[in-house]
């Protein structure tokens, strides 16, 4: 059973009624019990994916801020950097 969610906001909003039949059709056809609880569902599940794109976005671009840094940065190695690449050279391939 679902826990019950407090649901003390609204949201109003003007649409044209070429919009609102569609949206009814819609509705009708995925099957959910009420048109609010369908305008819910789709525009919850598209904000969503707008955010977790967002969020893919900034990842990478921070990713590869960091990348290009450490790659043409002036910092130079730390000691366990330059001890593993001793160990490195010193193996025969």
């Amino acid at each position: 059973m679902e826990a019950q969610i407090n649901k003390d906001e609204r949201i109003e909003l003007r649409v044209s009624s070429t919009d609102k039949r569609i949206f009814r059709r819609a509705q009708k056809l995925s099957g959910d019990k009420s048109f609010s609880s369908f305008i819910v569902r789709v525009v919850k599940q598209h904000a969503e994916e707008i955010v977790a794109k967002n969020d893919r976005i900034l990842a990478t671009e921070k990713d590869r801020q960091v990348f290009f840094d450490v790659v043409f940065g002036k910092s130079k190695p730390n000691q366990n950097l330059v001890e593993a690449a001793k160990r490195y050279k010193s193996k025969k391939f």
